[in-house]
């Protein structure tokens, strides 16, 4: 409970604080960056990938987020036509910098293995996407007395990533507006904040979650 409390005081804070970001160190931030060739990805369905789409963009070692769909059959799925997919959350890392074990923990940290939602679009699912994330996630439950086909969390190879609205992306970040002016002053279009690093932990940081790079990022008025 003092967790959750505690989060919400950061995020309330960081609402009503006036923050300067500038189109340069939007930039700057991004050139550093790895490249997508660079990092790996894993895939996560925890609830409404707002939340997810925020928590792991703030951890270190987490270059890109995207919300989007997955782990159903219907073809371009979009939110109001959903078919039988799954919102989730598609996370770019820096293998050198954090494990893809540690994502899995964080991700069985934010849900339930023991229940499960009935509605396809909120489930809670982990989508490996090579024998090593399966094999890696084997291990993480088994370690903790979980079998994979004996939990309610949904265990599956991803087939395909389907990118979710320009709207869904970002969503904790878009909420302020002097931060996506900077964006947009720095010529970044919906895709360029989809794909943007700085997006990703300003996107965690104005959410409540701690982010040194953010707040580096950041200058208080």
């Amino acid at each position: 409970m003092w967790r959750r409390l505690s989060r919400s005081v950061r995020r309330l804070v960081r609402r009503l604080r006036p923050m300067t970001l500038t189109p340069r160190a939007i930039r700057e931030y991004d050139e550093r960056a790895p490249e997508p060739e660079e990092t790996e990805t894993a895939t996560f369905g925890l609830g409404c990938f707002w939340g997810p789409d925020a928590s792991f963009g703030a951890l270190d070692g987490v270059v890109r987020t995207r919300a989007g769909y997955a782990g159903g059959t219907k073809t371009d799925p979009t939110y109001h036509s959903l078919g039988d997919h799954t919102e989730v959350v598609q996370v770019a890392f820096d293998p050198g910098l954090i494990e893809y074990a540690e994502l899995v923990e964080r991700a069985f940290s934010q849900h339930d293995p023991n229940s499960q939602p009935r509605k396809a679009q909120y489930q809670n699912v982990v989508l490996t996407e090579t024998r090593a994330q399966g094999a890696a996630l084997t291990e993480f439950l088994r370690e903790r007395g979980l079998e994979p086909d004996a939990i309610g969390t949904r265990i599956e190879q991803l087939s395909r990533f389907y990118p979710a609205e320009a709207y869904h992306q970002k969503y904790r970040l878009r909420s302020r507006a002097e931060l996506m002016d900077a964006f947009d002053d720095a010529g970044y279009d919906d895709e360029a904040v989809r794909e943007s690093p700085a997006a990703a932990k300003l996107n965690g940081y104005v959410a409540g979650s701690g982010s040194g790079v953010a707040a580096k990022l950041l200058t208080a008025e």
